[in-house]
């Protein structure tokens, strides 16, 4: 067992309210319950000794291992290749059906021995609170009991695994050969809740087949028949599994503290809702025929604003928690040595309190994302929605943290002010289209101005490019949203001088870096890799320019950065290691519209194919 494997050596499982990483090697090294946004039970992979893991592998020597996907579900299959036989573990989660929160869920692992003899060694060894707290093992027979302070687990085998207590840990070692198969079922309740019923194979051949049905099922509603349809697929499902069925709320990643360089401290916690990623999301679920989970957000996101203003006095806050409780504290869990030495690992996020005015925009380009958006918030959200584009009318103008969060202090940031130009426009256009009172004129003369800005401070004549703030030169990939959000238009010239300027800075064969904090301060230690989301954004910006065949150039190679089952993390090291947070959900829905936008400028192309 590798003390930290790579980061994209994973793959990910869930049942709509939280999710688990398995490595490679058949270890599962992070797991939080009852929510994503929960303390961890395992976290092995920020902390190999003290985080906890769950492993179960082959006892062997010189093993190869495959890990893959059941095709076009969240069924994950570790294979384990030896010298006197191939052994495989399934892991999956029983989804949750009914979008309601439940203290319970189930991770199940089910070993099978494919051809000839497998030994395989099973180590259960949990760390509830991210660590911090002890437990208790009571083991009687086939069950084990670990109760923590709030949250009890117990693992249940089925078949020949015969659990051994160590200290208050459990160890197995069971062997098997060709055909036979034997189970462990790991369920994690609220501390007051009664044991779970011992388990049968038959009713986990029947969980099975469910399982596989609902993936088929809901994958099944997607509409997309392109090139990419396998890729896209996985994407689609990935975002699926980081959604919080109840309220509709995507989370950015599955996990905390994974960092942007090998042992820096750009280290934060994603596992909550993001209203930029999240409100971006909309368009490339809907895109795919996903209506139910588009819906799903507005309708998470209109109660923010009935629920008033944010802790920090704006109307939103930039992120939340899955129910969409504001408050995040963030906090630094000392006694974790992060993933290979990356200290500090923080929890919480203390970004929620910054000042984004982006944000604004992307809250209204989800809103606006049906052709008759006030049949969908009704008359009382028309009011709050356009209350809160008369405040944008008053506050548009000022200088906020920006998109990347930096810590280095505000600046009027050009990414901002396009967003507050989405807000308005799109504000008008409902209100036009919907005939809805509102204050037009106002509205409007608040995103012309908002416009004249961008071309004249936004705008280097020095770079020929649009630029990250008022005060630099300074490139940002963030403005590669500009056409896709109908600013200007894909083949404008200022637009396609800009995109030549990226090329010549920001990209390094086909991958794109954000920024140069070198050049642009934002106050933070170390270095980052390119940034997924830039180059799916980097793709898009190119089949749009006219420019189809390099696009699909750079999206095949984007493509070969994906790890072994087709996820992706947030940014890419210096050589080639995923970094970041992982699996990362603006990353897929980048690599969505990426997809979709260049098949159709591939079948419009002459020639196509």
């Amino acid at each position: 067992m590798r003390r930290y494997p790579p980061i994209a050596e994973h793959g990910l499982i869930g049942d709509l309210q939280t999710c688990a990483l398995v490595s490679s090697d058949g270890v599962l090294d992070w797991f939080c319950s009852p929510r994503f946004d929960s303390p961890s039970i395992f976290a092995g992979l920020l902390d190999h000794d003290r985080g906890g893991h769950f492993a179960i592998t082959a006892d062997a020597p010189d093993v190869t291992t495959r890990q893959l996907y059941l095709a076009d579900t969240a069924v994950l299959i570790t294979r384990f290749l030896t010298t006197d036989g191939v052994g495989e573990v399934i892991d999956y989660m029983p989804v949750v059906r009914e979008p309601v929160a439940t203290d319970r869920h189930r991770v199940v692992r089910v070993l099978r021995a494919v051809r000839g003899t497998v030994r395989f060694a099973l180590e259960c060894r949990p760390r509830f609170d991210y660590g911090r707290a002890p437990h208790t093992l009571a083991l009687d027979g086939a069950t084990a009991r670990f109760e923590g302070p709030d949250v009890t687990a117990y693992l249940q085998s089925v078949g020949p695994v015969p659990l051994e207590a160590e200290g208050n840990d459990v160890r197995a070692g069971v062997t098997l050969v060709a055909g036979e198969r034997a189970a462990v079922v790991l369920t994690v309740r609220d501390a007051r809740g009664r044991a779970p019923d011992p388990p049968t194979e038959a009713a986990m051949i029947e969980e099975f087949t469910g399982v596989r049905l609902f993936w088929h099922g809901w994958i099944g509603r997607c509409t997309y028949r392109g090139r990419w349809q396998e890729i896209v697929n996985r994407s689609a499902i990935t975002l699926k599994l980081l959604t919080y069925a109840p309220t509709g709320a995507p989370i950015a990643a599955a996990t905390l503290g994974l960092p942007e360089q090998e042992g820096g401290e750009r280290n934060w916690d994603y596992r909550y809702t993001w209203v930029r990623d999240a409100s971006l999301s909309v368009r490339a679920m809907r895109d795919l025929g996903f209506t139910e989970e588009a819906d799903a957000f507005r309708a998470w996101l209109g109660q923010r604003l009935y629920d008033g203003g944010a802790p920090n006095g704006e109307p939103l806050q930039i992120m939340y928690r899955v129910d969409g409780d504001p408050y995040l504290p963030e906090e630094v869990l000392g006694h974790l040595e992060g993933w290979r030495g990356s200290a500090p690992v923080r929890v919480g996020n203390g970004a929620a309190s910054q000042l984004q005015l982006d944000i604004y925009g992307e809250a209204v380009y989800a809103l606006a994302q049906v052709d008759h958006a006030t049949h969908v918030i009704g008359y009382d959200g028309w009011k709050l929605f356009a209350g809160l584009l008369d405040w944008l009318c008053e506050n548009w103008d000022r200088a906020d943290e920006g998109i990347w969060e930096t810590r280095g202090g505000r600046q009027h940031f050009t990414y901002s002010r396009l967003m507050c130009w989405v807000a308005f426009d799109r504000g008008i256009r409902q209100a036009t289209a919907n005939a809805r009172p509102a204050d037009l004129p106002r509205w409007t003369a608040a995103r012309d101005a908002v416009l004249e800005q961008i071309m004249t401070r936004g705008w280097s004549e020095e770079r020929g490019a649009f630029v990250q703030h008022h005060d630099t030169t300074v490139l940002d990939a963030s403005l590669l949203l500009m056409p896709l959000v109908g600013f200007v238009s894909p083949k404008d010239p200022r637009w396609l001088s800009t995109l030549e300027a990226m090329d010549a800075e920001l990209v390094a064969d086909s991958l794109v870096y954000r920024y140069d904090p070198r050049a642009s301060p934002d106050g933070l230690r170390g270095t980052e890799g390119t940034f997924s989301l830039c180059s799916f954004l980097y793709v898009y910006a190119l089949a749009r320019a006219g420019r189809a065949e390099q696009a699909r150039y750079a999206f095949d190679k984007m493509l070969t950065y994906g790890n072994h089952v087709g996820l992706f993390a947030e940014e890419i090291g210096p050589t080639g290691e995923q970094l970041g947070n992982f699996p990362q959900a603006f990353t897929h829905l980048a690599l969505i519209t990426a997809a979709l936008t260049l098949d159709a400028e591939l079948d419009a192309a002459p020639g196509a194919g």
